[in-house]
Formats: structure tokens, sequence, C-alpha cells
């Protein structure tokens, strides 16, 4: 029996014109270049006071009717990049110099994709019938960098889905220092490369909870032989590198939600947060949202949860284990018999399943599902967290076949043991347009999809160009899955 899902006719595209102002270090986007801060510093305060007086007004008239926030992050980008004992910058000097130091970022330039959606936390205002929904976007703009952005949108009454309009101007978030136990801070340090002396002296001087803050301060107090040790620069460095990574994200009060931007923060993920994978969690035991995406530094690839109460206050803390070493965790939405559980994809390869007493560290995965079928020959993986119904967990999943075509197809787990697969849809539920074009051409990607009324509603992305909705009657869904020794025997994919 084939199933596809049905198609919302409704599509949410990119705006190239979310735009934020970032701090811009001349050399640091050239490959291989060091940065020329202080020499164009230089040139800026040697320009003559009717020059500078000049340039400043050009920054004026440029900033005029633009965004308020747009001159407070250039002011910003200017104290950033003068020294803390340097003598104050006149309006005009501050001006020129924040001005030389910003640029310009589109969010989306290049591409928006890879949605995950959860209930929206605000179900007021509704018709009967009606769910509120909130949606993670994946945004991609110059230079293959990735953020988070995010939508609204209304499901019902029936089959309908409406986009709510996302508001601007695009608000970025302040980041301030993380919290640490110093149990889970040592994990991540022998997860990275091992542990020696160096941080066992560390680990001596941190008290059980601290913030990621404290880690210069406890470095600075080692005796000097520990400093002088071979490499320990290099460990010190990457002792940083770790402590930083987890972090808060807040937007101030009155911030619309769609305005929001999570941009990278920490080195780990200086060239993209990609793919967030949202669930909604039960409140006894922890905040009311939780998401893995996946850090990317230019070189290496891992996991990081992210939570939060209200999408305004985010917390990013760092996962260890094996599992997170790779992309595509996704967590189940509560604990099974105590457990944390999470679905991930360890061998690069095929769909897994790992296991954590705290939610932070991760065991050794189990294989669920190995690509076999025609349509997910080269590689799977999951489209998204686990679902919960009494039949058992729905997974959505993506495959790559023949044409490098990712089609978006689903399983059954167990609902009392997940680590069953008790049954595998055949055949793809969504499957890329034909002749596609795109920033990535013959690409479907979903980060999560949720059942509202008996109803599986999938938002994904379409060939990193846009994004859709299709929806399925779960019943249908249910009724079209085998069971895993006979799956590929009904596959009939056209490979268009």
């Amino acid at each position: 029996m084939t199933v596809l899902a049905e198609d919302a006719g409704i599509e949410l595209g990119a705006e190239s014109d979310r735009v934020v102002a970032r701090l811009f270090l001349p050399g640091e986007s050239t490959p291989g270049g060091s940065s020329r801060t202080q020499a164009v510093l230089d040139r800026v305060l040697a320009l003559p006071a009717d020059v500078l007086a000049a340039c400043a007004h050009r920054v004026r008239d440029r900033l005029s009717g633009r965004d308020p926030s747009l001159l407070s992050g250039v002011l910003q980008n200017a104290a950033m990049v003068r020294l803390a004992d340097a003598p104050e910058l006149d309006e005009d000097a501050a001006l020129v110099i924040g001005a030389t130091f910003t640029a310009e970022y589109s969010l989306e330039g290049a591409a928006l994709c890879n949605p995950s959606t959860v209930p929206h936390p605000d179900q007021t205002g509704l018709a009967d019938g009606q769910l509120r929904v909130l949606l993670s976007l994946r945004s991609i703009g110059e230079g293959h960098v990735s953020s988070i952005q995010f939508c609204e949108a209304v499901i019902g009454p029936g089959r309908t889905w409406r986009f709510l309009s996302r508001q601007g101007p695009p608000r970025l978030a302040s980041v301030s220092e993380g919290e640490w136990q110093k149990e889970h801070f040592l994990r991540a340090l022998e997860h990275d490369g091992g542990t020696d002396e160096l941080t066992d002296a560390i680990g001596q001087i941190l008290p059980d909870r601290f913030g990621s803050g404290l880690i210069e301060q406890t470095i600075q107090t080692l005796r000097a032989p520990f400093l002088r040790r071979a490499g320990a620069r290099a460990h010190l460095d990457a002792m940083r590198i770790v402590a930083d990574s987890a972090y808060h994200a807040t937007f101030p009060a009155g911030t619309a939600l769609t305005a929001r931007v999570l941009l990278p923060a920490a080195d780990e993920e200086r060239q993209g947060i990609e793919d967030l994978r949202l669930v909604r969690t039960p409140r006894a035991d922890g905040p009311a949202y939780a998401g893995t995406f996946t850090a990317y530094d230019g070189h290496a690839i891992s996991s990081r949860l992210l939570t939060t109460d209200d999408f305004r206050d985010f917390s990013i803390h760092r996962l260890v284990g094996s599992a997170t070493r790779t992309k595509g965790m996704a967590l189940f939405p509560r604990p099974v018999h105590g457990t944390h559980l999470a679905l991930g994809r360890g061998d690069g390869e095929s769909i897994t399943l790992t296991r954590s007493v705290d939610g932070l560290v991760w065991e050794d995965e189990t294989i669920l599902h190995i690509p076999s079928a025609p349509w997910e020959i080269v590689q799977t993986g999951n489209c998204g967290s686990p679902i919960e119904t009494p039949q058992g967990w729905i997974v959505l999943t993506h495959g790559v076949g023949p044409f490098r075509l990712y089609s978006i197809g689903a399983l059954l787990l167990d609902l009392d043991d997940p680590s069953q697969v008790i049954g595998v849809l055949p055949t793809p539920l969504i499957e890329p347009p034909r002749n596609g074009g795109g920033y990535v051409p013959n690409v479907v990607y979903s980060c999560g999809g949720l059942v509202h009324d008996g109803v599986l509603w999938i938002p994904y992305g379409v060939d990193d160009q846009r994004i859709r909705v299709a929806h399925v009657e779960v019943s249908a869904l249910l009724a079209a899955m085998t069971p895993p020794s006979t799956a590929h025997s009904e596959e009939t994919h056209d490979l268009g």
C-alpha cells in the first residue's frame, strides 16, 4: 500500500531583506588572512577632523530612517574594538569607527529550510479546532553560515494551515556566560581529547557548580610549572573553548518572537548553528521546550542542547558521548522508564537509539534502522523527534537515494520499548519535486512535525529554497506500514 502526504498548498519563502548588523573584523573573512583591526583603527583615527566629520555625516545619512537598533549596534561595535583604557571617543569618531567595523548580513540570503514545529506557548484567542504552532527555521546567509529564526502558524479548523506574518526588523540576543556542573565539564574535556594533570588541577579548584567565566579565573591561579608543561597552551585554549560552549542568549522583553535570531555565539558554532529539532517537554523536571542542533566550526560538527521556557531566554549547553559527535540527534519528548532517549546517526548512515541518565551525557548507540530500500540506499536518518501516539512512536525519516534525492519516510517504534521497530513505511511519504532547482536541488527535509486532531502535519524544506507543508491522516499512515522484514518487498519508488 502506498500512502503519500497531501500538500497543504501553502508556502513560506526566504526574505532577503531580513538583515542584521554584525561586528566586522577585516581579514577574518579572507581564508588564511589575519585580522587587520588595529591597522584599520589607526587609519580612521588619523583622519583629519573635517574628513572625519564628513564621513560621520554620511554614516548618519545612511542610518536615517532605519531601525534605531542599528545605530546602537554601530556604537557597540566601536566600543568593542577600542581598548578598555583608550581615551573617550567623540560622537563623530565613534560613528565612523563603529560603521567601519560593521557589516550588514542577510540572514536567509542563500537559503531558508529545515523547519521544526511544536505547539506554541500561547494558545489564546483561537477558535475551536485550531492550534497555534511555533516553527524554528534554518536560515543560511553569506559564507553558508546558518542561524536559527522562528515563525508562527495556525492549524485548523479542519485541514488548513496558515503561516502568520513574520515581524521585523530581526533582533539579536544578548549573550552571557552559561553554567556548568563540574562533573559534566570534566566529562566534556575527556570527550574532547582526554585529561591530564592540568585538568586534574583545574578540577580540584572548581566548585561543584560554576559559571563558564570562572574557568579563566581558575587558570590564572595555577602554578607556573603547570602552565609551562609541553602542550599546556593548547590544552588550556581547548578548555576555554569547552567552557564557552555553554551560554545564555536573551532577547529584550517585548521583542516579537518572529523577529528573534540566534546567531552563532560560541567558537565551535562559528560557521553555523544548524537544524534545530524542537520538542515540548514535561515541566516536572525540566524546561518547557528543548531541542538539539548541530554546531559547526568549519571543520567538525557536533550536537548541542538548547532549552527554553518562553523562546525569549535560551540556555545552550554541550552534550557529551559518541552519539553527539555527529549531526541529527533528536530527543524523545519524555523519558521512557526514567531514561532519556534520543535518535542519532553515529555511523553516518543508519538511524540509532542512544540513552542518557541526565540528558547531557549520552551512551553508545544501538542501530534501529539500516538503509536498504532503493530510495534510502545511500543513507537514512531522522526528520525530527519521535511523535507519541497510542500505537507507538512515529519517526519521520529522511532517505538519500539515486541522484542524491532526499525523500521523507516513516518508522513506528514500540511505545514501551522504542528499541523495537514495529512498522516501516515501504515507500516515501514526501518526495522532492521533479526538475527542482534552489540552493540544494532534489531535497525535501524536515526537522519535526506534530499531530493535531488525528492528522500528522509536516513542514519541510524544498531544495533548501522554501518551506512547504504536508499532512496525512495518522490512521492511513499506520495502515500503510509493514513489519520491518517485509518493508522493501513493496518498494516501488519512482526515481523520476
